[in-house]
């Protein structure tokens, strides 16, 4: 593999070009290749400067939040993924990735963040966190 750069869409690309912002709108960063997701049933861990990420695929859609379980901090990614329910692996709270509460007390929430995927590449917003913060 070659250093710094990812293969998508029939050619190189430098990973450096997508961390300076994305795409050029409002906070979209880059984040991988989308072959390189886990599989269903579990989270895919990210790091980009400043922030670890999980990335769930549930049904059709991509959701990405913070790597962190609000609770005791466990990895959110290593956690079973049911449905649309992610269980975190250190105490087992769960957590619809839908809306991002967790199924037991819904005060307690996720950080999400919007996701898309253009030119075979995950993007999360990482402006305008939707979850804990309130927004």
């Amino acid at each position: 593999m070659r250093s710094g750069v990812f293969w998508a869409n029939g050619r190189w690309r430098q990973w450096a070009d997508f961390m300076r912002g994305g795409d050029g709108e409002g906070g979209w960063v880059a984040l991988l290749p989308v072959e390189r997701l886990n599989p269903t049933e579990t989270g895919t861990f990210v790091s980009v400067p400043g922030y670890e990420l999980a990335i769930f695929r549930v049904a059709d859609t991509l959701i990405v939040t913070d790597n962190a379980c609000p609770h005791a901090h466990g990895n959110l990614a290593g956690g079973v993924v049911r449905g649309s329910i992610v269980a975190c692996p250190w105490h087992q709270w769960q957590f619809d990735l839908r809306t991002a509460a967790c199924v037991h007390n819904a005060s307690v929430r996720l950080r999400s963040y919007e996701a898309r995927v253009r030119d075979g590449v995950v993007y999360a917003r990482l402006r305008g966190v939707r979850g804990a913060d309130g927004v």
